[in-house]
């Protein structure tokens, strides 16, 4: 059987394999893009992406390194024809989310 979310499907595989995360939230709002000029002719409906994510990986580097890893675990995704056009990230160390669900 072919999953209807096979760009989703890798999200989740490679950054599970890779960073182990205590949370992955995935976010397909490819929908609320499809209008956009850039989109005319597109027929993915997996471009635009939030993705949360919460790794002990990301303990002790800056935002600019965690977001690297994520687009370089996720590099053929974001390159490839009618792949990701668009990924917003949140990354978290374990410590950070602590802190976020106290407030």
């Amino acid at each position: 059987m072919t999953s209807s979310t096979p760009i989703e499907d890798k999200i989740r595989q490679k950054l599970t394999v890779s960073l182990s995360p205590i949370t992955l939230q995935i976010y397909n709002d490819s929908d609320k893009h499809a209008h956009h000029k850039a989109m005319e002719g597109v027929t993915s409906k997996e471009t635009h992406f939030r993705l949360f994510i919460t790794s002990a990986e990301f303990t002790g580097k800056p935002q600019l390194a965690r977001h690297r890893m994520v687009n370089a675990l996720l590099k053929e995704e974001l390159e490839r024809e009618g792949g990701i056009h668009a990924l917003q990230l949140k990354t978290l160390s374990p410590e950070e989310e602590e802190k976020l669900n106290k407030k």
